[in-house]
C-alpha cells in the first residue's frame, strides 16, 4: 500500500483507541451517583456484534442521559472477521471470543434473550420468553440470515456443507477443512452474488486451505465456484486473481459464473448453472438476506429499507438499521457496521437533545470500511473503502486495495483486529 494510506490507517487505530476510553469515562462518572437521574429517552439494541456494540457503547459515551438496553442471543460475542484463522487450524477458537463484561461495566442494561417481534406501534421488543422490553429509540443490527431455500437439497446437505458466516458456526467448516487435509479428494467452495457478508472471505478460505494443500502435499484439488463474473466487488479482483494465478497454480480452480442451483447429499454433488461438481468436503457460502424479524416488522424484503445518512428506517424513523441487515450498496463489513452504530448514536442523541436537524452544505460523509482478505497464514491484501452522498444521488465509494497479499498488511490487520475488539470490549 502506498505511504499515505498505512498513515491513515494508522490514524485510524489511534483514534479507536482513544476513542475506548472517551466512551469509558462517562460510565464511571455516572457510576458515583447514589441517585441516577430518570432516563431522557430509552434505546434498546438488537444485535451484539459489531454494529451493536459500537451502537451501544457511544450511545453511552453521548452522556445526554440515555438508558441503553442491549438485547442478544448469545451470552458472549465472537468475531466473524479473523476467524479463518480458526477454521484453519492456525489459532484456537477462544482467540476470536470476548465476554461482555465491557459493557456491563458501562451500566449497559443486557439481556440474553432472542427478540422474536417487533410492536412498533407500542413501542416494544418482544422476546422468546413473552417479556417486552420498552423503547422511545430502537437500533437493529440482527446481521444476516442464509436463504436455504434458494438452493435445492440444501436443507438435506447442512452438516456437509456448512456456510458458516455467523458467530459460533465456524466449527462446522474447520470440520471440513480437517476432513479435506487429511482424505484429500475435491473441496468445494461457492460463491453466491453480490451482497452478503464480507465479500473476500470465501476466497481467503480458498487460499489458507490451499496453503495447506501445498505445505503437506495433500492430492486434492479446491474448486471455487463463483457466481460472479470475477471476484467482486472489482476492486479486489486484481489482488484475488494473482493468488489464483501465481500463488496457487495447480492446486486451486477459479470457476466464474457458476450459480449454485442444488446439493445432492446421497451423491456429494454440487450442480451449478456450469455443470455439476463432486466433491470430497465443501464450504458452500449461500445467498442472504436480512433475519426475518425485519420482514415480519413491515421494515423490508430481503433487506432492511432505510434513508441515507442517518440510516433511520424508511417505514418508522425511530427505528434505525444497521450493519449487514440495512439495504444499502456499502461494504458488509464489521467495521462498517461498528462506525454505523457510532454515527446512528450520535444521531440519536442529537434528537434526545432536541438539537435541531443540520441542513446539508454539500455531500453527507458516510461511514467507512476498512477490511482484509488473507491470502496466506501472515500475508493479507488492505482494502480501505470511503463512501459519500451526493445531494439526490447514489452512495459514491472510493476503494483503496493493495494489488497482492503482502505481510505488512498482515501485520496490520492484526492490529486492527485487536484495536477495533478493545473498542468494542473494552
Amino acid at each position: 500500500m502506498p505511504t499515505h494510506e498505512n498513515s491513515s490507517r494508522r490514524g485510524f487505530l489511534r483514534t479507536a483507541a482513544y476513542g475506548t476510553a472517551a466512551i469509558a469515562a462517562p460510565a464511571v462518572l455516572a457510576g458515583c451517583a447514589t441517585q441516577p437521574a430518570a432516563p431522557k429517552a430509552r434505546v434498546a439494541v438488537v444485535g451484539g456484534g459489531w454494529g451493536g456494540m459500537g451502537a451501544a457503547r457511544a450511545l453511552v459515551g453521548e452522556n445526554a442521559g440515555i438508558e441503553v438496553t442491549l438485547v442478544e442471543t448469545n451470552g458472549r460475542f465472537m468475531s466473524c472477521p479473523m476467524s479463518t484463522h480458526f477454521i484453519a487450524g492456525h489459532a484456537p477458537e477462544t482467540q476470536f471470543q470476548f465476554g461482555y463484561d465491557g459493557l456491563d461495566r458501562l451500566g449497559i442494561r443486557r439481556i440474553t434473550a432472542t427478540v422474536v417481534d417487533i410492536d412498533r406501534a407500542k413501542k416494544a421488543l418482544v422476546l422468546g420468553d413473552g417479556r417486552r422490553v420498552d423503547y422511545d429509540f430502537l437500533v437493529l443490527s440482527p446481521g444476516i440470515e442464509y436463504m436455504e431455500d434458494a438452493v435445492a437439497g440444501y436443507a438435506q446437505a447442512r452438516a456437509l456443507a456448512p456456510v458458516g458466516f455467523r458467530a459460533f458456526e465456524q466449527a462446522a467448516v474447520k470440520q471440513q477443512f480437517d476432513k479435506f487435509l487429511a482424505e484429500g479428494g475435491e473441496f468445494v467452495v461457492t460463491v453466491p452474488a453480490q451482497p452478503y457478508r464480507c465479500p473476500p472471505a470465501p476466497y481467503e478460505r480458498a487460499f489458507l486451505l490451499a496453503e495447506l494443500v501445498k505445505a503437506r502435499r495433500v492430492k486434492g484439488k479446491i474448486i471455487v465456484l463463483d457466481e460472479n463474473a470475477a471476484p467482486m466487488p472489482p476492486p479486489i479482483s486484481p489482488a484475488i486473481m494473482e493468488a489464483y494465478n501465481e500463488r496457487y497454480r495447480g492446486v486451486t480452480e477459479y470457476i466464474p459464473q457458476a450459480k449454485l442451483q442444488a446439493i445432492d447429499a446421497g451423491s456429494r454433488t454440487i450442480r451449478t448453472s456450469v455443470g455439476d461438481f463432486k466433491f470430497s468436503a465443501c464450504n458452500t457460502v449461500l445467498p442472504m438476506r436480512a433475519p426475518a424479524l425485519i420482514r415480519k416488522a413491515g421494515l423490508g424484503e430481503r433487506w432492511a429499507a432505510v434513508k441515507l445518512p442517518t440510516f433511520q428506517s424508511a417505514a418508522d424513523e425511530s427505528i434505525y438499521v444497521i450493519g449487514d441487515s440495512a439495504g444499502v450498496p456499502l461494504p458488509k463489513s464489521g467495521h462498517l457496521a461498528f462506525e454505523t452504530g457510532s454515527r446512528v448514536a450520535a444521531h440519536i442523541a442529537g434528537r434526545v437533545r432536541g438539537a435541531p436537524a443540520a441542513a446539508p452544505t454539500g455531500p453527507a460523509d458516510l461511514p467507512n470500511a476498512i477490511c482484509w482478505g488473507w491470502v496466506a497464514r501472515t500475508e493479507a491484501f488492505a482494502i480501505n473503502v470511503g463512501a459519500s452522498l451526493p445531494a439526490g444521488g447514489p452512495p459514491k465509494l472510493a476503494f483503496k486495495v493493495d494489488p497482492r497479499g503482502n505481510a505488512a498488511s498482515g501485520k496490520g490487520a492484526h492490529e486492527w483486529a485487536d484495536t477495533m475488539w478493545k473498542a468494542m470490549l473494552g
